[in-house]
């Protein structure tokens, strides 16, 4: 059995995390298989819209732990290395839009996959957990990072050390993640998301993208000269013309991702 599900239908590039039996924790096959998948949806201009979930009852529980203490696994240092980080930086570099579809438990290095994404939907049985403090860990794959920005450095800071689990409905009311929907409107709810994305004008939102992580580092006049480049490269896209053109002549666009 695959680590990982990928299809491509109707401009969603689908990666399904695959693993079942362990609540999809990450060994090494798998996570350079999640590699290989990010790849082909920056590449394939096919894909306008990225879609990360995961198999059975949950969206992933984190590491194997059984992988990380085997004397003869790739150790914690390339795990962390070569594993979670490139997810991480290509899932935050793809200039397309990624959706994480939490449909259960999303723990350690599961769960700051999910919030790397642009936009997280959960069902609302799922729950978020900082796990690593439970066996003497940090947070990884970029945790430190993104969890404060998220939701405030006190607040980051206790559900870091304390491990609390977050349900999906208080991790929306927090703004962690984008929505908390019911678990029977889940899927419906996610496809109707990520069809929508991908018929808007890709390059758009991959250059808003872009602005929004040159941001993190930023000040105000910096950004405004990043909003200024980038609303230019924007302005020569073919959407931007077809956005112009459709609503002057007062009918629905067809955007490109050009």
């Amino acid at each position: 059995m695959s680590e990982i599900l990928f299809d491509i239908s109707n401009g969603v590039g689908r990666i399904t995390l695959n693993r079942p039996d362990v609540l999809n924790s990450f060994n090494r096959d798998m996570a350079l298989a999640m590699q290989d998948a990010l790849d082909e949806c920056a590449s394939n201009s096919e894909v306008r819209c990225i879609l990360i979930t995961g198999a059975g009852r949950a969206f992933c529980a984190g590491q194997d732990l059984q992988e990380a203490i085997s004397t003869d696994g790739p150790g914690m240092q390339n795990i962390v290395k070569e594993h979670y980080n490139p997810i991480i930086l290509k899932i935050r570099g793809i200039e397309k839009p990624v959706v994480a579809a939490v449909n259960g438990v999303a723990a350690g290095a599961g769960a700051n996959i999910a919030l790397a994404a642009d936009m997280c939907i959960a069902t609302e049985s799922a729950s978020f957990i900082q796990a690593f403090s439970k066996i003497g860990l940090i947070p990884d794959s970029g945790g430190t990072f993104t969890l404060p920005r998220l939701v405030g450095f006190q607040r980051a800071t206790a559900l870091m050390m304390l491990g609390d689990k977050v349900s999906a409905s208080d991790a929306a009311n927090m703004g962690m993640i984008y929505r908390a929907v019911p678990d029977e409107e889940f899927s419906a709810e996610t496809d109707k998301l990520c069809n929508k994305l991908a018929i808007m004008p890709t390059r758009g939102l991959g250059l808003t993208k872009r602005a929004l992580n040159l941001s993190m580092n930023n000040d105000l006049g910096q950004q405004l000269d990043v909003e200024e480049s980038l609303q230019t490269q924007a302005g020569k896209s073919y959407d931007y013309r077809e956005g112009v053109n459709a609503f002057l002549e007062k009918r629905k666009p067809e955007f490109q991702g050009k």
